[in-house]
């Protein structure tokens, strides 16, 4: 192994102008395809096949198309202004229908005759409410462009909500979002090495080799159908912050080196020889705590877990391969540049932290347990619109105009098969009864008994019926995500199986989320049993342990509860896949913190006290982590501030302080838990290596006394 990381630097050093010349070529490749790598924002197309909503989706697809729907507010209209606009509407190549009072009530009668009581549900004080049904689904760019004209027509008295304005204002915020947070993360990147740095040009040479990893990710993202928009708004900025400390760790390697080599090459050999180890090793453990995530059988964990993976293993092999090139290039440029260390040294810090080791174990075994219990009992939200549209958001504002005038408007469709127009009445009927049902659509219903659906025409029946099927619309009065939603939506599908014991389907945002809420809520605990084990697995392989996985993971677990349990306290709702996902990110992302001190203890345990090892592993680990925490949480931070998309907006908020309280855990708690298990970790029990020797040993002296 030694002669083939020997013969790998020898190699890397000595065909540094070609490795940058093949490098460019893949950037600019990259850079190329980035555009067209294709986003999906439709959150159900990750729902597993089996699950009901999925499959209703795709037969509703097959028969009818896939339908984006929007409800429009137009104030200060009169009831004959209203009819006109909604003619205008209708009248859209796009729209399949608009739902209004005129379908059950004549608005043309003489004012005196019109009952405005049966009609408040779409009209009253002046302001006019309708539901609309495109022909396309809610994040395609016809339907968007629809959903302008449809403002034009309204004019400036309209607010438009629903599932597709919400997707429309997705994917029109999340590029220009996104780009936002990543040119501010680089300046303040920038500023944070330039303090944790000894030369000014150090962060430069830094961001250029994290710039050509994200590019290079980016462009090869294209090898996926699809990428998920929370994918695209987390990746580059979390492979920026994550994979920073390789880069750090191989640079200043070299700097030591030189001190003592002259040569610039022999110093760099000896400096990937050197780091190659603890670089992968380090790598490896937030790959392991990211592809955990691609065994969701929520798809989107898959999406995440193999990007973010792709981007760690990119970040890798160009901080191994360029960076060492590029060093060598820039080598008087980073000697002219140097400046004396803007940081202070951390010695009294790490004797204060030695001094405090056992009240800081105290106060974190007091913590512990309330934080464990705490996380599991957080109030989660699971669908679409709390994922883009939550407070914060225009939509939501203008949403809240809208209930609070006319109340709220849920749209679920089922889909049932087309065998007798009899039982699509009764069925109809039936749900129409329902306390919360707002209207009902479906063909038997419209046409009058005695008078055969064949005689009417296919632009009349193709939106409700077709050979096989028939679609009925429901409007329910409820929030798409909430009790009263999913009971209703319970309680139609016992209807649906009552009268159609198989083959029919309850499609809509409701149905979609109750079968997301239960997809990743069975997927939590074993995918966190997942990115722990093998987090745990490539550590005790590093460090040839049994013990060292526990006392590296035990901080990083206790910064996980903690931070997990702050929205509970403070009384905030959180949105689940964040908070799965965000678990998983925070373990493999700061589990290297652990990691890096732990391996200072580990070498100075050779030559100094355990009281010394450990104030010297404080003295020494804490630059780097303080640089790589500050960094994480700068970046997550910024992502909660600028972001007006929740799922986004709160993941980042997550990362920040995951990756501060993480930080914290292992700069204070983790050197106690060192020295407590000094013997452990010293010992055989610590150690595969030793264990295996003395076993061999011992059969040997065996065999020499049989012999």
């Amino acid at each position: 192994m030694e002669q083939l990381i020997h013969r790998l630097a020898d190699d890397i050093v000595e065909h540094g102008r070609g490795i940058e010349r093949m490098f460019i070529l893949i950037f600019l490749c990259c850079a190329i395809m980035s555009p067209f790598v294709v986003v999906n924002y439709d959150l159900s197309e990750y729902l597993p096949e089996t699950a009901q909503s999925e499959q209703g989706l795709r037969l509703m697809e097959e028969e009818f198309g896939y339908p984006g729907t929007a409800r429009l507010m137009i104030e200060n209209v009169s009831l004959y202004q209203a009819k006109n606009i909604k003619k205008e509407i209708e009248a859209l190549s796009q729209v399949d229908q608009v739902l209004w009072c005129d379908t059950a009530s004549d608005v043309y009668m003489a004012e005196s005759f019109i009952d405005y009581d049966d009609i408040t549900d779409y009209y009253k004080d002046n302001c006019a409410v309708m539901d609309i049904t495109f022909k396309s689904g809610d994040t395609e760019k016809v339907t968007h462009k629809t959903l302008d004209r449809i403002r034009e027509i309204a004019g400036e008295n309209a607010y438009l909500v629903g599932n597709a304005a919400q997707q429309q204002a997705l994917q029109e915020n999340i590029s220009e979002e996104v780009n936002l947070v990543m040119v501010l993360a680089v300046v303040m990147i920038l500023a944070i090495l330039t303090l944790s740095t000894t030369s000014w040009f150090e962060p430069l040479l830094f961001l250029t080799v994290m710039g050509v990893a994200i590019v290079i990710n980016t462009g090869t993202n294209i090898l996926f159908p699809s990428i998920s928009f929370m994918t695209k708004s987390v990746a580059a900025v979390l492979q920026l912050a994550v994979s920073m400390d390789y880069s750090i760790f191989l640079l200043h390697t070299y700097l030591r080196k030189k001190m003592t080599i002259e040569d610039d090459k022999v110093a760099m050999k000896e400096s990937i020889e050197e780091s190659i180890n603890s670089i992968l090793a380090s790598g490896m453990t937030t790959i392991m705590g990211f592809l955990a995530l691609a065994f969701m059988s929520f798809s989107i964990g898959f999406d995440m877990g193999l990007v973010l993976s792709e981007g760690i293993i990119i970040s890798l092999f160009t901080v191994l391969f360029l960076m060492p090139a590029l060093i060598l290039r820039a080598q008087r440029l980073i000697v002219r540049t140097t400046h004396r260390a803007l940081m202070p040294d951390f010695k009294r810090f790490s004797q204060g932290v030695y001094k405090m080791r056992h009240v800081i174990a105290v106060v974190v075994l007091v913590i512990a347990v309330p934080a464990y219990v705490g996380q599991g009992m957080n109030d989660f939200t699971y669908g679409t619109s709390a994922v883009s549209g939550g407070p914060g958001t225009k939509i939501y504002e203008e949403e809240q105009v809208i209930n609070e005038k006319f109340g709220r408007s849920n749209l679920m469709m089922a889909i049932v098969p087309n065998d007798s127009l009899l039982i699509e009445r009764e069925f109809a009927d039936r749900v129409e009864e329902l306390e919360y049902v707002k209207s009902i659509t479906s063909l038997a219903q419209t046409i009058p008994e005695g008078i055969p659906e064949s005689i009417l025409p296919e632009s009349v029946t193709g939106q409700l019926h077709t050979d096989d099927y028939a679609r009925i619309l429901i409007q329910v009065r409820s929030k798409e995500e909430s009790e009263l939603s999913f009971r209703a939506s319970d309680e139609i599908q016992a209807l649906l199986r009552e009268y159609y014991p198989e083959g029919a389907y309850l499609v809509g945002v409701t149905p979609t989320t109750q079968d997301i809420k239960a997809t990743i809520n069975a997927d939590y605990s074993f995918v966190n049993f997942l990115s722990l084990a093998a987090v745990a697995v490539v550590v005790g392989l590093a460090f040839k342990s049994i013990i060292m996985p526990i006392v590296v993971l035990i901080p990083i677990e206790l910064a996980i509860f903690i931070n997990m349990v702050i929205p509970y306290l403070v009384g905030t709702k959180m949105i689940f896949m964040g908070y799965l996902i965000v678990s998983c990110i925070q373990l493999g992302a700061t589990v290297d913190y652990s990691i890096l001190l732990s391996n200072h203890y580990i070498a100075n345990r050779e030559t100094m006290s355990k009281k010394d090892s450990a104030i010297e592993a404080i003295h020494l680990a804490t630059p780097s982590i303080l640089t790589s925490g500050v960094i994480v949480t700068v970046v997550g931070y910024m992502m909660k501030l600028i972001c007006t998309i929740p799922a986004i907006a709160d993941m980042g908020e997550l990362i920040g302080r995951g990756a501060l309280v993480s930080m914290l855990m292992v700069l204070s708690i983790l050197p106690a838990l060192l020295v407590y298990a000094d013997r452990a970790i010293t010992g055989n029990f610590g150690n595969f290596g030793r264990m295996l020797k003395k076993r061999k040993e011992k059969k040997a002296a065996k065999a020499k006394e049989v012999a």
